[in-house]
């Protein structure tokens, strides 16, 4: 099950059944690859229910972002690596462990952050706001930096968010074991930068 998508059978609310389908659809597809109308389609709304909720597939993309840090970075990874490790060290490393889980899901479906930002100029308003959910990776790894008293946190966490966005790029490509990979390389990065 796509993350987020549990939400569309709890509820009738017009509004979360846009959103529900076009979290599940552009998770899948990308945002170019899915028109409005197939949204408005699925989540079996009128056009003009869709339009007094939504101005313009922009603002869609930007709810679907919002919920998308809302769920898989702040209540899937961040939280289960959090509930996982003893230290913030352990807590780094852990974020590996959960990608392990996701990439072996039949479901993994990538990066919605990224798949936006390489179907969007980074000056868009869309873009600007997959930079910024990015970004706000980099400074909950960036956090954890400090708190492991590791050197010069923001490179640690530039360096970290690369091998993240690395290996799910390798799941992506089909690689089976990218996340333990990565794990291994995270200690390497953790030991270079006490």
């Amino acid at each position: 099950m796509v993350l987020g998508q549990h939400a569309a059978a709890s509820t009738p609310n017009a509004r979360e059944r846009v959103l529900d389908t076009a979290y599940t659809l552009f998770s899948r597809r990308g945002v170019r690859g899915v028109a409005v109308d197939e949204v408005i389609a699925r989540a079996r709304v009128a056009k003009a229910t869709f339009y007094r909720h939504f101005r313009s597939k922009s603002d869609l993309v930007l709810a679907v972002l919002e919920r998308r840090e809302q769920e898989w970075t702040t209540g899937y990874v961040e939280a289960e690596s959090e509930r996982r490790g003893s230290n913030a060290e352990e807590r780094l490393l852990a974020i590996f462990d959960v990608f392990g889980e996701w990439f072996a899901r039949d479901d993994f479906e990538g990066c919605t952050f990224i798949r936006v930002l390489l179907q969007v100029d980074a000056e868009n308003v869309v873009g600007q706001a997959s930079v910024q959910y990015l970004e706000n990776i980099r400074a909950m790894i960036r956090r954890r930096a400090v708190e492991a008293g590791l050197r010069d946190p923001d490179d640690f966490a530039r360096s970290w968010h690369i091998l993240m966005k690395g290996a799910i790029l390798a799941a992506a490509e089909g690689e089976p074991e990218a996340a333990r990979h990565a794990h291994d390389m995270a200690r390497t990065l953790i030991d270079n930068f006490r």
